[in-house]
């Protein structure tokens, strides 16, 4: 019996109260390796100060570092069957929307804010990727149609962000019908003369790239976003060819003209703000708007 190890080390543990250690309590620089303390990060957006690394950041963080001084009213996800086609794989699909639901508190993966930025009034839709990848379905869709309905009642301009691997399998056609859906959402908008600003973050894939993520008057995407309608290894896999350095990588879209900006998710809000103050025909300071990639060019999670 190793007395030590069974007898002593227990009561020094109790003696001095130890306690465990949060498991999120670092963060770790996926570009560098850099162990970031988690409060550091969440202060500066969860862009790693160092790199400018853009991390991947759940909705309603987003809205709340977009809206001012965070305040923002959240629209009531709407109602929609759950799981008409009985689809499973490994586990059923509505078990594993009821686990997505616990684990992050959503009803599904789009959350829509009513809110304004530097005093402009305007409506957010948001995608989290932690919602199973971001995936459209029909909940998704429908939040997506409610948030372009809003704005288009309420008169204001629409920002959407867009976080997304694609359609979600698990809902087959009535997946896919929602991107005619979304595209119609956003001609009425533009029917009714309000602007629509897409903020393309890591990673937009799939098929909300044929739809509403691809329809904005301007297209603006964070550091090192993965962009594209398939990812770069299927296409590598299909045309059998090396894809340049970059390919599909925010930097590389501007150079080819597939976005208008870059711009760092700490300077998102007052960009945004200066382009809807010129779109709406409000005084606004230019500068920043040349089109430029901003600073904090580091890859996003």
């Amino acid at each position: 019996m190793n007395w030590i190890t069974n007898y002593v080390r227990p009561k020094i543990n109790s003696m001095l109260g130890r306690r465990e250690m949060p498991e999120n309590l670092w963060i770790k620089d996926p570009s560098t390796g850099e162990m970031v303390f988690h409060k550091d990060l969440e202060s500066n957006q969860f862009v790693i100060p160092s790199s400018g690394h853009h991390m991947r950041i759940k909705a309603k963080d987003r809205l709340r570092f977009f809206f001012d001084n965070g305040e923002y009213t959240t629209l009531e996800a709407p109602k929609v069957p759950v799981d008409p086609l009985k689809f499973r794989d490994e586990k059923k699909y509505i078990d594993r929307l009821k686990d997505y639901r616990t684990r992050t508190g959503m009803d599904d993966a789009i959350v829509n804010g009513i809110g304004t930025i530097e005093g402009l009034p305007i409506v957010a839709t948001v995608q989290d990727f932690g919602f199973m990848g971001g995936s459209l379905g029909m909940g998704a869709g429908e939040a997506i149609i409610q948030g372009f309905e809003k704005a288009i009642e309420l008169k204001r301009p629409m920002v959407l962000f867009a976080a997304s691997g694609g359609a979600r399998m698990q809902e087959g056609i009535l997946s896919l019908m929602q991107l005619p859906r979304t595209t119609v959402a956003v001609e009425m908008l533009k029917e009714a003369g309000l602007p629509y600003i897409v903020v393309l973050t890591n990673p937009t894939t799939g098929g909300v790239t044929a739809s509403y993520a691809m329809l904005g008057d301007i297209h603006i995407a964070e550091p090192g976003a993965l962009i594209g309608f398939a990812g770069p290894r299927v296409i590598e896999q299909t045309i059998r060819e090396k894809l340049p350095e970059g390919f599909q990588s925010a930097d590389y879209l501007m150079e080819h003209g597939m976005v208008d900006m870059v711009v760092s998710r700490l300077e998102l809000k007052s960009t945004i703000a200066r382009l809807l103050k010129i779109m709406t025909k409000q005084p606004a300071n230019s500068d920043a708007l040349d089109g430029k990639k901003t600073e904090a060019n580091g890859k996003a999670a």
